[in-house]
C-alpha cells in the first residue's frame, strides 16, 4: 500500500516537473520569438482565428507607420486608416477575406503623418497548434519603398529610352526627304547618264532606302515597347506573305552572292495577322542570314505545317553560327553577333529583336538553333494556323494605301501644289521635282504663311508637314477644313510620325492621305493623279 502511494507521489512530482519544464521551454520560446520579432524591421502581427482579435504587433509598427502601436489596442483598424485612399478599399476587402481564405498578400501605400508615402508588402499565413489545427494567423509587413523607387527609375529610364528612339527616328527622317528628292531630280533632268553618274545616283538611292529602313526599325521597337503598335489582323495565306518577304530580301541575298532555296507549301496555309508586319519579320530573318553568312554561302527558307494547328517558317544558313553562350541573348535589343569575315560590323542590332516581338504579338514565337561558331544557324518562326471562314478571301501580302499609290502611273495632269514644311531643303527640292513633272508649286515654312498662300492661290493639293513651328499641321488642317472654300482641296500629311495612332489623328484632323518621310515620289504623283 505504501509502495503504491510512493509511486503515485513520484508520478505526480515527475508530472509537475515536466509541466514546469514545458512552461519554462514555452517561456524561453516566447522570449526567443519576442526578441526576434522586436529586432527585425518588418512588422509582425498575430491574430486569433476564431475571434479575429489582434493578439500581438511588433515594435517595428511604430517606425513603419510612424504611429504608436498602443493606438491599436483601442482601435485595431487604425493601421488601415493610414493606407492610401486609392488602395484602402482593395486592402480592406482582401484583409477581411483573410480569416476565411487564410491567404492574403498585397502591396499598397501607407501615408505617414507628415504626408510622405511608403510602399509596403503585406502577407499572411496560417499557424497550426499541436493538433495540426489552424488557430491563429500570422502576418508580416515589409517596407518595399526602396525597391519600388528602383522599379520606378527603371520604368522611367525605359520610357525615356523609347521616347528618345521615337524622337531620334523622327528627326532622322527629315533629312532623308530632300536627299531622295535630289536624287529623283538628277534622274529626271538627266535620265541618260554615264556609268559613273548612274552608279553614284544608285548608291545614294540605295543608302537612303537603307537609312529609311533603319529608322523604321527604331520606330517599331519604340512603339512595341510602349504598346502603341497597331496590327491590321486579317486572314492571309502564308505562301503569299513569304513571297513578299523574299521579294524584299532577294536583292541583298543576291548582292551577297548566296545560293537561295525557297520551299513553299503545296496548299494555302492561312494565319490571322498583319501581313505587312509578318512579312517584315520574315524579311528580317532572311536579311540576318544573308548578313552573317560569308559571301557565296547558302540560305534556305522552308514552310512546314504541323497538323493544321501550327506552322513553322524555317530560315537556315551555313554562316558563321552562334556560340552557345550567345543563344539566350541573340534576340535582345541591340544585340549583335560577330561579323562575317568579308563584312564589317554594321546595323543597329534591332532586326532579330523586332522580328521576335512582332511574331509574339501574333501569338507565335521565334527560336534559334546553332551548333556553335562556324556551324551555321537555324531560325524557327512558329505561328498558329486558322481555318478561314468559307467565302473569305485572304488578304494580299502587302496592301497599304502607300503601296497602292506607289504602283500608280506617273501622271502628266498638271496640279497646283502648296508644299508646307519648316525644312527649307525639303520644300525646295520637292517643289523643283514636282515642277519637273509639270505641276505648279509654291511653298511655305509655317502655318501662317501657308494659310495666306492657300487663300490667295487655292491649290488643288497641299503637302503638309505635321511638326510645324507654332500652329502644327493638325491644327492647320482643321482650320482649312472649317472653311468651305477648301472643301475640294486634297490634304496630304507628309510627316516623320508614322504610327497607326498618327494616321488616325491625321484622318480625324481632315487629311485625305498620310505619307511617312521620306515620301516616295511615286506615292505623291499617284495621289496627284486621283
Amino acid at each position: 500500500m505504501r509502495q503504491d502511494v510512493l509511486e503515485r507521489l513520484a508520478a505526480g512530482v515527475n508530472g509537475l516537473l515536466r509541466l514546469r519544464r514545458a512552461k519554462a521551454e514555452l517561456r524561453e520560446s516566447e522570449e526567443r520569438f519576442r526578441q526576434m520579432a522586436e529586432n527585425i524591421n518588418d512588422v509582425f502581427w498575430i491574430f486569433s482565428l476564431a475571434e479575429r482579435e489582434m493578439l500581438y504587433v511588433s515594435p517595428a509598427y511604430d517606425a513603419l507607420w510612424c504611429a504608436p502601436r498602443a493606438d491599436l489596442a483601442s482601435m485595431p483598424e487604425a493601421w488601415l486608416e493610414s493606407v492610401h485612399a486609392e488602395d484602402r478599399d482593395r486592402v480592406e476587402e482582401h484583409f477581411n477575406l483573410l480569416f476565411k481564405n487564410r491567404h492574403y498578400e498585397e502591396e499598397y501605400r501607407v501615408v505617414l503623418p507628415d504626408g510622405d508615402t511608403r510602399w509596403v508588402r503585406d502577407r499572411a499565413f496560417p499557424v497550426k497548434n499541436n493538433d495540426d489545427t489552424v488557430y491563429r494567423i500570422a502576418r508580416i509587413t515589409s517596407d518595399i519603398s526602396a525597391s519600388k523607387h528602383a522599379e520606378k527609375l527603371l520604368q522611367d529610364a525605359d520610357t525615356h529610352k523609347n521616347e528618345f528612339l521615337a524622337t531620334l527616328a523622327h528627326e532622322l527622317r527629315g533629312p532623308l526627304g530632300p536627299i531622295r528628292n535630289a536624287v529623283e531630280m538628277i534622274q529626271k533632268s538627266s535620265p541618260i547618264e554615264n556609268d559613273e553618274n548612274g552608279y553614284a545616283r544608285n548608291v545614294i538611292s540605295r543608302q537612303v532606302d537603307h537609312m529609311a529602313r533603319l529608322v523604321d526599325d527604331l520606330l517599331d521597337i519604340a512603339r512595341i515597347s510602349q504598346g502603341k503598335i497597331a496590327l491590321q489582323q486579317e486572314p492571309v495565306d502564308l505562301n503569299a506573305l513569304i513571297r513578299a518577304a523574299v521579294e524584299t530580301s532577294l536583292p541583298y541575298i543576291a548582292k551577297r552572292e548566296h545560293g537561295f532555296d525557297v520551299r513553299y507549301s503545296d496548299r494555302p496555309i492561312f494565319i490571322t495577322g498583319d501581313a505587312v508586319r509578318l512579312s517584315q519579320a520574315i524579311s528580317n530573318l532572311l536579311n540576318n542570314a544573308a548578313k552573317y553568312t560569308p559571301k557565296g554561302g547558302n540560305i534556305s527558307l522552308s514552310l512546314i505545317p504541323h497538323a493544321d494547328t501550327r506552322v513553322e517558317v524555317i530560315v537556315e544558313d551555313n554562316g558563321i553560327g552562334i556560340p552557345k553562350d550567345r543563344l539566350d541573348t541573340i534576340f535582345n535589343l541591340f544585340a549583335q553577333g560577330d561579323a562575317a569575315p568579308d563584312l564589317a560590323q554594321d546595323g543597329l542590332g534591332i532586326g532579330l529583336s523586332l522580328a521576335k516581338r512582332l511574331v509574339e504579338l501574333h501569338g507565335g514565337n521565334v527560336s534559334v538553333e546553332s551548333a556553335g561558331r562556324g556551324m551555321g544557324s537555324r531560325f524557327i518562326l512558329a505561328l498558329p494556323i486558322v481555318q478561314p471562314v468559307e467565302g473569305t478571301a485572304a488578304a494580299p501580302a502587302q496592301d497599304t494605301l502607300e503601296q497602292q499609290a506607289a504602283g500608280g502611273e506617273r501622271t502628266s495632269i498638271a496640279c497646283s501644289v502648296l508644299i508646307v514644311d519648316d525644312n527649307a531643303d525639303a520644300t525646295e527640292t520637292m517643289a523643283m521635282l514636282l515642277n519637273a513633272y509639270g505641276h505648279s508649286t509654291f511653298t511655305a515654312h509655317d502655318a501662317e504663311a501657308a494659310l495666306v498662300l492657300a487663300h490667295r492661290r487655292l491649290p488643288d493639293v497641299i503637302l503638309l508637314d505635321i511638326g510645324l513651328p507654332g500652329t502644327n499641321g493638325f491644327e492647320l488642317a482643321r482650320l482649312l477644313r472649317s472653311d468651305r472654300k477648301f472643301a475640294g482641296v486634297t490634304l496630304v500629311a507628309v510627316t516623320g510620325y508614322g504610327s497607326a495612332n498618327d494616321r488616325e489623328k491625321a484622318l480625324a484632323a481632315g487629311f485625305d492621305h498620310h505619307l511617312v518621310k521620306p515620301a516616295d515620289i511615286d506615292q505623291i504623283l499617284a495621289i496627284l493623279a486621283i
